[in-house]
């Protein structure tokens, strides 16, 4: 995902970590930023022009491509969260290789297009109905690999074990349900044989995930810890998203999962938890104390009502921050960052628990970082040149000052005001178009009639 030769991009005004800086000077070479030149008033000669606030690329920490198929579906009548799940599975039950290839393809690009560069793909639909391998064991996640490369944006494989259908004291927790066989490899040291098997490419990584304490029982926790430690890789899982989940795990272990996570060795630097909204204040210390990270996915926690997860808190015990899109009830990034601060608003009835800045940091280097991409998220020498620009112009961001970028991005635009996203320093989208899959609106709803029942 590289441009094999030197350019120069002329950036309006540049977020750089702290600050809007006007005309800013990015030297690209071999996909990566060789220079930064601060107080350039004027475009050099040949330069491609930037024009609105560029920032570091997105990075979308938290994923399920194949959940852009219930938008609006599951928002008619009322319902909870295991009540939506049971929508989802209609979904899952009708994925191929080639067919969530085509909808991962065209929900990547929707990311592209909202400045997206970087996806954390939690990917749990392995093999085919049925439980069957496919010839390939790995066909569903090398789709989704391709799919992102075809839209031009970078993606951490999160492969994930998910083995049972809830905690119980029957040894190996509850069978997995007829929904659930195509999920599991039946046990940890399987998922781990089929999952060595991945490569991983210029544009893709490989991780793991552990779904949740109730799909992966306690035994197998330290098999999937200690294959994401050998191998230096991420390793997410959703935490206490549901209060039934912390009920069913102190009635099976006298525990909270957190607790549970801790004893099994699989909290750390490089494990990030999914939602962490129901922890005790023990739970919170351990998180923090551990450097375990947290991925807040505010749009799809208000809309399956799994309530605000204690994300100052957390921060403050020392767990970084990063965002997700999780069943994409929409993609936006910015919305994403945006409602975590408002949530945390509407909890204390006060303001300001985050700057811009720090929302920023969220959305972008702390994300890459969650994902392994440790070199993406920051415009400065040596990071991958993987930027987004928003509109300073349009009807949501025209009026403040520009060295309020941060703010307008943040509390005011939307995806809807990203006009380009560069990747390895090659155009993906440009003046909101996207460069590799012409028509993104249809691509989406073709793949999403293909899944119709």
């Amino acid at each position: 995902m590289t441009h094999p030769h030197t350019r120069t991009y002329w950036l309006e005004h540049a977020w750089l970590d702290t600050h809007v800086e006007p005309g800013v000077a990015l030297d690209v070479s071999d996909g990566r930023i060789a220079g930064v030149r601060t107080d350039v008033p004027t475009p050099p000669p040949g330069a491609e022009i930037l024009r609105g606030l560029t920032l570091p690329g997105l990075a979308n920490a938290h994923s399920h491509a194949f959940h852009r198929a219930l938008r609006s579906t599951v928002q008619v009548g009322s319902g909870t969260f295991w009540t939506w799940r049971e929508v989802m599975y209609s979904i899952a039950d009708r994925l191929t290789p080639d067919t969530y290839h085509a909808l991962a393809r065209a929900v990547y690009a929707e990311m592209a297009l909202a400045g997206v560069t970087s996806v954390g793909e939690f990917h749990y639909v392995h093999h085919a109905r049925g439980g069957t391998p496919y010839a390939d064991p790995n066909a569903m996640g090398e789709a989704l690999i391709a799919a992102a490369a075809d839209a031009g944006i970078r993606i951490t494989l999160l492969d994930t074990v998910y083995l049972s259908s809830g905690l119980s004291n029957r040894p190996g927790g509850e069978p997995p349900n007829t929904h659930q066989l195509r999920f599991s490899d039946g046990g940890a040291e399987a998922w781990a044989e089929r999952c060595s098997v991945l490569k991983e490419r210029d544009h893709a990584r490989i991780g793991a995930a552990i779904h949740s304490v109730r799909a992966v029982p306690a035994d197998q926790l330290a098999t999937v810890a200690r294959w994401a430690e050998e191998r230096r890789a991420p390793l997410h899982v959703h935490l206490s998203e549901q209060t039934a989940e912390n009920e069913a795990c102190l009635e099976v272990h006298g525990c909270t999962p957190t607790q549970l996570l801790a004893l099994h060795g699989v909290l750390g630097p490089r494990t990030t938890g999914v939602h962490n909204t129901h922890l005790t204040a023990e739970d919170i210390s351990l998180i923090g104390g551990s450097g375990t990270g947290t991925c807040m996915c505010p749009t799809t926690e208000r809309d399956l009502a799994d309530g605000i997860g204690p994300a100052v808190a957390l921060q403050n015990e020392g767990s970084p921050l990063c965002l997700g899109s999780d069943s994409h009830a929409v993609v936006d990034l910015l919305e994403e960052a945006r409602a975590m601060e408002l949530n945390e608003r509407l909890r204390t009835r006060s303001r300001g628990h985050w700057t811009a800045a720090a929302l920023l940091r969220a959305a972008s280097a702390d994300g890459h970082a969650a994902l392994g991409w440790d070199e993406a998220g920051r415009i400065e020498q040596g990071s991958l040149a993987d930027l987004t620009t928003i509109a300073l112009d349009s009807v949501r961001t025209a009026g403040p000052l520009p060295r309020l970028g941060a703010e307008t991005a943040v509390f005011a635009a939307t995806a809807a005001d990203v006009r380009h996203t560069i990747v390895g320093g090659r155009h993906v989208v440009r003046d909101g178009a996207h460069a590799l899959v012409p028509d993104v609106p249809q691509a989406l709803a073709q793949a999403v009639e293909a899944l119709r029942g």
